[in-house]
């Protein structure tokens, strides 16, 4: 199985876009999203300086629409990759590169959407001096409890003995005079505290943003970094991205998720480096592949070739309900013939630590259960097929 990962805030560097130009259309792609997202890309990806990408306003959709771009030279058809891509993710605002992906929204929407995340999310950065530092190496629930004690919130718990705390510069200021035991404590490049209530004032923007954004259900799974479910719902999705603003990343639980799916391979898209680096440690004898360049187009072709694996057209998502998690499932038995509402919830998935509820993504009409109360599932498993009779409204 090939999972594609999209990087999140953080990743971008001063003149990393440069090399792709060279490939016939993505400047003027460039230009395109330039004109929708309302600043100068071209310029910011490849000769603005390292301050001037670190803000906000630039990183997000910067960072998204390189990763648009690259997607367009790894399949030059959408369709190309939704025919064998088994799942896709994205950490923090790389998340909506993914949606885009999925085709939930378009790449338009896409813009438009991180364009507003970023000029919101940094309006709330300047209300008080706020930041982000990695935490890595020791104890997780030492590290968690030093994190606490300092009243920052671990905004992403990443896995492979990483935690990044967020909050203002004066409680990361005390966290780094006493980390927790063998742990180091490294700043990061980004200009607030991202995933914790700081930034809540942008959720609420957000919100009412998202009430005129049409969407698609996925047409490839994406595994959620709120808490590692698999999701096939375009409103779900949509709903998650305007949350994950003030909520903790756990792209652990991502990678749990992975592995759950039976990953064989993986290729980051640019900026690409950062979750491959975690993955090496947290997935190990998965093929792991960083587009960082042009020049790394024909490994990616090739992990393609070898790891993608081609759905059945009957199989398609849209026919099915899946489970969000692995966990253990129980429901209320729809007869053959019942008829399901769009956004009904028809069964429950419970984990060790959580209960994920399964909503039916369009109205239909029950055909069969795949599994029997009590069963144990996989994140993404069929559970139900489902009929539809009528689009779910977005």
């Amino acid at each position: 199985m090939l999972v594609i990962v999209c990087p999140g805030q953080g990743s971008q560097t001063p003149g990393f876009l440069a090399p792709w130009l060279e490939i016939p259309g993505v400047r003027d792609r460039l230009g395109w999203f330039s004109a929708v997202a309302g600043i100068d890309l071209l310029a910011h990806g490849t000769t603005s300086d390292e301050e001037t990408i670190k803000d906000t306003a630039v990183a997000q959709p910067l960072i998204v629409a390189s990763g648009l771009v690259a997607l367009l030279a790894l399949f030059e058809h959408p369709a190309d990759g939704f025919r064998v891509v088994g799942a896709g993710a994205g950490h923090s605002v790389g998340e909506i590169t993914a949606a885009s992906a999925a085709g939930v929204i378009s790449a338009e929407q896409a813009m438009v959407f991180v364009r507003e995340r970023g000029a919101q999310m940094a309006a709330a950065s300047a209300v008080r001096p706020t930041g982000m530092s990695a935490v890595l190496g020791g104890v997780e629930d030492e590290v968690l409890e030093a994190i606490g004690a300092h009243g920052l919130t671990p905004a992403n718990v990443n896995g492979a003995g990483q935690i990044v705390a967020a909050g203002t510069l004066e409680q990361l200021g005390a966290l780094a005079a006493a980390p927790p035991a063998r742990a180091r404590i490294i700043p990061l490049k980004v200009a607030g505290a991202f995933h914790t209530d700081h930034m809540s004032p942008a959720v609420g923007v957000l919100e009412q943003y998202a009430v005129a954004i049409s969407t698609h259900d996925a047409r490839v799974p994406l595994v959620s970094n709120r808490d590692g479910a698999v999701l096939h719902s375009g409103r779900d999705v949509l709903t998650r991205l305007v949350s994950q603003v003030s909520t903790p990343v756990r792209w652990d639980r991502c990678m749990e998720t992975f592995a759950d799916l039976g990953v064989t391979g993986i290729i980051e898209i640019p900026p690409a480096g950062t979750l491959v680096g975690l993955a090496k440690r947290a997935l190990p004898g998965v093929e792991l592949l960083a587009l960082k360049s042009p020049e790394d187009l024909e490994a990616a072709h090739r992990m393609i070739r070898e790891h993608g694996e081609p759905r059945d057209a009957q199989d398609a998502t849209w026919r099915l309900v899946v489970a969000p998690a692995k966990g253990t499932v129980s429901f209320e038995a729809l007869a053959p013939g019942a008829d399901v509402d769009a956004g009904a919830r028809i069964a429950t998935v419970t984990t060790l630590r959580d209960t994920h509820d399964v909503i039916a993504p369009h109205g239909g009409q029950v055909l069969e259960w795949l599994v029997e109360q009590g069963d144990p599932v996989a994140p993404g498993q069929p559970l139900l097929r489902l009929h539809p009779t009528h689009s779910r409204g977005a």
